[in-house]
């Protein structure tokens, strides 16, 4: 296929009113692709859903962290203040304190959490922004390495040198592009087979191998992974041996227990029909329960009541 297809649909009032296009992909434990629709073929940008390889590429190099920390720095946390203690944590092991890290300010990510961050008197800063524990894992890597702490960021650090290199062996092909991605980091593209490849070598991997050792981390503390209230972790809590990531402009990777694979972008970036294609995705690979039926609608509503969803585009995952 040379162009997305449509993915989900936009109903309102029994009334299609639009469309989100995008591509997905399924991979088979071998890492071939067993399905697909739209563009899968081509490089894009991952997004937060490259830190678990990201991560990979840091304990390679002797990042020391284990369980609720490692699933830390493979996050996009939601800015609660276990997520920030726990940043603390990473950068007081490496003698560091957040004003080493070289995140952009920001709220937390969790509207509640940002309402009470506010009304205690804070503004933006740097350890609430949703990567923080990605850059504060970078900086204790770094440190470990006597590598230079200022330049952590640019994509000729021996660190990111290090992580390309993880993140082309979980993948199983070469990054084609290098870009910078919104935290200030670098953001590898991949293509979209490429993504959920990794995602399945993670979450068949065995818990004494390093890739397995992340995958865990995220399965035992979704919370740490992603947030109290967020989708990612209720998926993660209700499918045994899921592991999943979503990222910024609608991606989302999930790797099941037996080595398969999923991936899949939105084309319009949006968020609120990542969860209903990935529950159209599990259920057509004949994975669903409560939660999943949950996340197979966004709710639209009129005043204060329900009048449509967001929903899969049926004749796409027939």
């Amino acid at each position: 296929m040379t162009e997305p297809v449509i993915l989900a649909d936009v109903v309102r009032s029994d009334f299609v009113e639009g469309h989100h296009r995008g591509s997905v992909v399924v991979t088979n434990p071998d890492g071939t692709v067993d399905w697909a629709a739209g563009i899968v073929d081509q490089p894009m940008f991952p997004r937060s859903s490259n830190k678990p390889m990201q991560a990979l590429g840091m304990l390679r190099n002797g990042l020391p962290l284990t369980d609720k920390l490692l699933a830390l720095a493979g996050a996009s946390h939601s800015g609660e203040q276990f997520h920030v203690d726990g940043v603390r944590q990473i950068l007081a092991t490496a003698g560091l304190d957040e004003t080493a890290l070289q995140t952009p300010v920001a709220y937390p990510l969790d509207d509640d959490t940002r309402d009470a961050w506010v009304k205690a008197g804070h503004g933006k800063e740097r350890i609430v922004m949703n990567c923080s524990g990605k850059h504060a894992a970078m900086l204790l890597t770094s440190t470990l390495n006597d590598w230079d702490l200022e330049t952590y960021r640019t994509p000729d650090h021996p660190l990111q040198k290090e992580i390309r290199t993880a993140i082309e062996d979980a993948a199983g092909e070469k990054v084609s592009y290098v870009a910078i991605d919104g935290c200030g980091a670098p953001i590898f593209a991949l293509t979209l087979s490429g993504l959920a490849r990794s995602f399945g070598l993670f979450a068949a991997a065995a818990t004494d191998t390093q890739e397995g050792q992340v995958a865990q981390a995220f399965r035992a503390y979704p919370e740490y992974a992603s947030g109290s209230t967020r989708d990612e972790a209720e998926l993660m809590r209700a499918v045994n041996g899921l592991f999943c990531k979503a990222g910024a402009e609608g991606v989302y990777a999930v790797g099941l227990a037996d080595g398969t694979g999923i991936a899949l972008k939105l084309e319009d970036g949006t968020p609120r029909a990542r969860k209903v294609v990935m529950a159209a995705t599990l259920q057509r690979l004949g994975i669903t329960n409560d939660t999943i039926e949950n996340h197979l609608h966004f709710d639209l509503t009129g005043g204060d009541n329900v009048v449509g969803a967001v929903r899969p585009h049926t004749p796409t995952f027939a």
